[in-house]
Protein backbone atom coordinates (compact mmCIF):
# COMPACT_ATOMS: atom_id res chain seq x y z
CA UNK A 1 0.00 0.00 0.00
CA UNK A 2 1.44 3.32 -0.99
CA UNK A 3 0.68 6.48 0.92
CA UNK A 4 -0.86 9.29 -1.10
CA UNK A 5 1.24 12.40 -0.72
CA UNK A 6 -0.32 15.81 -0.39
CA UNK A 7 2.42 17.28 -2.59
CA UNK A 8 0.99 19.10 -5.58
CA UNK A 9 3.15 19.64 -8.66
CA UNK A 10 2.57 23.12 -10.00
CA UNK A 11 4.10 25.97 -11.99
CA UNK A 12 7.92 25.66 -12.32
CA UNK A 13 7.99 22.20 -10.67
CA UNK A 14 6.39 20.59 -13.75
CA UNK A 15 9.17 18.68 -15.54
CA UNK A 16 7.37 17.24 -18.58
CA UNK A 17 7.73 18.60 -22.13
CA UNK A 18 4.03 18.73 -23.05
CA UNK A 19 0.70 18.54 -21.23
CA UNK A 20 -3.00 18.28 -22.00
CA UNK A 21 -4.10 21.68 -20.70
CA UNK A 22 -7.50 22.88 -19.46
CA UNK A 23 -8.47 26.29 -18.17
CA UNK A 24 -10.59 26.27 -14.98
CA UNK A 25 -14.22 26.90 -15.93
CA UNK A 26 -13.38 27.49 -19.59
CA UNK A 27 -12.14 25.75 -22.73
CA UNK A 28 -9.64 22.98 -23.22
CA UNK A 29 -6.41 24.10 -24.86
CA UNK A 30 -5.49 20.58 -26.02
CA UNK A 31 -1.98 19.18 -26.00
CA UNK A 32 0.53 22.04 -25.77
CA UNK A 33 4.08 22.46 -24.52
CA UNK A 34 4.60 23.14 -20.84
CA UNK A 35 6.19 26.51 -21.64
CA UNK A 36 3.08 27.59 -23.59
CA UNK A 37 0.85 26.45 -20.74
CA UNK A 38 2.97 28.39 -18.20
CA UNK A 39 2.83 31.50 -20.41
CA UNK A 40 -0.98 31.21 -20.66
CA UNK A 41 -1.24 30.76 -16.86
CA UNK A 42 0.95 33.82 -16.25
CA UNK A 43 -1.09 35.82 -18.74
CA UNK A 44 -4.29 34.94 -16.83
CA UNK A 45 -2.61 35.49 -13.44
CA UNK A 46 -3.31 31.90 -12.35
CA UNK A 47 -1.35 28.74 -11.48
CA UNK A 48 -0.59 25.74 -13.70
CA UNK A 49 -1.35 22.64 -11.62
CA UNK A 50 -0.53 19.09 -12.72
CA UNK A 51 -3.71 17.08 -12.06
CA UNK A 52 -2.94 13.64 -13.54
CA UNK A 53 0.85 13.18 -13.79
CA UNK A 54 0.54 9.47 -14.76
CA UNK A 55 -1.65 10.13 -17.82
CA UNK A 56 -0.19 10.10 -21.33
CA UNK A 57 0.30 13.04 -21.86
CA UNK A 58 -0.01 14.40 -18.30
CA UNK A 59 -3.07 16.58 -17.60
CA UNK A 60 -2.58 20.11 -16.25
CA UNK A 61 -5.15 22.69 -15.28
CA UNK A 62 -4.84 26.48 -15.14
CA UNK A 63 -6.54 27.60 -11.93
CA UNK A 64 -6.25 29.74 -8.80
CA UNK A 65 -4.72 27.08 -6.56
CA UNK A 66 -5.07 29.05 -3.30
CA UNK A 67 -8.81 29.48 -3.89
CA UNK A 68 -9.18 25.81 -4.83
CA UNK A 69 -7.37 24.63 -1.68
CA UNK A 70 -9.48 26.95 0.50
CA UNK A 71 -12.70 25.55 -0.98
CA UNK A 72 -11.54 21.95 -0.47
CA UNK A 73 -10.67 22.62 3.19
CA UNK A 74 -14.07 24.27 3.65
CA UNK A 75 -15.81 21.19 2.20
CA UNK A 76 -13.86 18.83 4.47
CA UNK A 77 -14.65 20.96 7.53
CA UNK A 78 -18.36 20.87 6.64
CA UNK A 79 -18.25 17.09 6.24
CA UNK A 80 -16.61 16.68 9.65
CA UNK A 81 -19.25 18.94 11.20
CA UNK A 82 -22.09 16.87 9.72
CA UNK A 83 -20.73 13.53 10.98
CA UNK A 84 -22.68 11.88 13.78
CA UNK A 85 -20.86 10.16 16.60
CA UNK A 86 -22.49 6.95 17.81
CA UNK A 87 -22.75 6.83 21.58
CA UNK A 88 -22.64 3.32 23.08
CA UNK A 89 -23.72 2.92 26.70
CA UNK A 90 -22.66 -0.23 28.50
CA UNK A 91 -24.77 -1.89 31.18
CA UNK A 92 -23.10 -4.60 33.26
CA UNK A 93 -25.11 -7.44 34.71
CA UNK A 94 -24.28 -10.63 36.59
CA UNK A 95 -25.72 -14.13 36.58
CA UNK A 96 -27.02 -13.79 40.16
CA UNK A 97 -28.71 -10.41 39.63
CA UNK A 98 -31.97 -9.79 41.50
CA UNK A 99 -35.19 -9.00 39.63
CA UNK A 100 -35.47 -5.44 41.00
CA UNK A 101 -31.85 -4.74 39.94
CA UNK A 102 -32.67 -5.91 36.42
CA UNK A 103 -35.72 -3.63 36.37
CA UNK A 104 -33.61 -0.66 37.52
CA UNK A 105 -30.93 -1.24 34.86
CA UNK A 106 -33.55 -1.85 32.14
CA UNK A 107 -35.20 1.47 33.07
CA UNK A 108 -31.89 3.24 32.37
CA UNK A 109 -31.38 1.26 29.16
CA UNK A 110 -34.84 2.33 27.95
CA UNK A 111 -33.91 5.97 28.63
CA UNK A 112 -30.67 5.59 26.66
CA UNK A 113 -32.53 3.98 23.75
CA UNK A 114 -35.12 6.78 23.80
CA UNK A 115 -32.24 9.29 23.47
CA UNK A 116 -31.01 7.41 20.38
CA UNK A 117 -27.96 5.81 22.02
CA UNK A 118 -26.84 2.23 21.47
CA UNK A 119 -26.85 0.00 24.56
CA UNK A 120 -24.45 -2.88 25.14
CA UNK A 121 -25.47 -5.37 27.80
CA UNK A 122 -22.65 -7.43 29.36
CA UNK A 123 -22.93 -10.35 31.75
CA UNK A 124 -19.62 -11.09 33.49
CA UNK A 125 -19.08 -14.73 34.44
CA UNK A 126 -17.03 -15.25 37.62
CA UNK A 127 -15.24 -18.40 38.74
CA UNK A 128 -17.62 -21.35 38.78
CA UNK A 129 -20.18 -19.48 36.67
CA UNK A 130 -17.92 -20.28 33.71
CA UNK A 131 -18.98 -23.93 34.07
CA UNK A 132 -22.51 -22.92 32.96
CA UNK A 133 -22.19 -19.97 30.54
CA UNK A 134 -25.77 -20.41 29.30
CA UNK A 135 -26.92 -18.77 32.54
CA UNK A 136 -25.47 -15.49 31.21
CA UNK A 137 -27.38 -15.87 27.96
CA UNK A 138 -30.57 -16.51 29.92
CA UNK A 139 -30.10 -13.22 31.80
CA UNK A 140 -29.64 -11.34 28.52
CA UNK A 141 -32.74 -12.95 27.01
CA UNK A 142 -34.76 -11.88 30.10
CA UNK A 143 -33.48 -8.33 29.61
CA UNK A 144 -34.27 -8.46 25.88
CA UNK A 145 -37.93 -9.21 26.60
CA UNK A 146 -38.08 -5.97 28.61
CA UNK A 147 -36.51 -3.71 25.94
CA UNK A 148 -37.64 -5.27 22.66
CA UNK A 149 -40.48 -2.72 22.24
CA UNK A 150 -38.02 0.24 22.18
CA UNK A 151 -34.95 -1.39 20.63
CA UNK A 152 -33.71 -3.68 17.91
CA UNK A 153 -31.17 -6.40 18.65
CA UNK A 154 -28.09 -5.78 16.54
CA UNK A 155 -25.95 -8.56 17.95
CA UNK A 156 -27.56 -11.60 19.50
CA UNK A 157 -26.16 -12.73 22.86
CA UNK A 158 -22.64 -13.87 22.10
CA UNK A 159 -20.06 -15.46 24.38
CA UNK A 160 -16.70 -13.62 24.27
CA UNK A 161 -14.05 -14.52 26.83
CA UNK A 162 -15.62 -14.19 30.28
CA UNK A 163 -18.52 -12.07 29.01
CA UNK A 164 -21.85 -12.65 27.34
CA UNK A 165 -22.54 -9.55 25.18
CA UNK A 166 -25.64 -8.25 23.45
CA UNK A 167 -25.97 -4.97 21.50
CA UNK A 168 -29.35 -3.21 21.24
CA UNK A 169 -29.98 -0.30 18.86
CA UNK A 170 -32.81 2.23 19.12
CA UNK A 171 -35.79 1.67 16.83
Amino acid sequence: MSKKTDRVIMNDDIRVSEVRCNVDGAESLGIISTDEAMAKANELGLDLVLIAPEAKPPVAKIMDYGKYRYQEEKKQKEQRKNQTKVDVKEIKLSVKIAENDINYKVKHAREFLAEGKHVKFRVFLRGREMANPDAGRDVLLRVWEMVEDVGAMDKTPRFEGRYYNMLVLPK
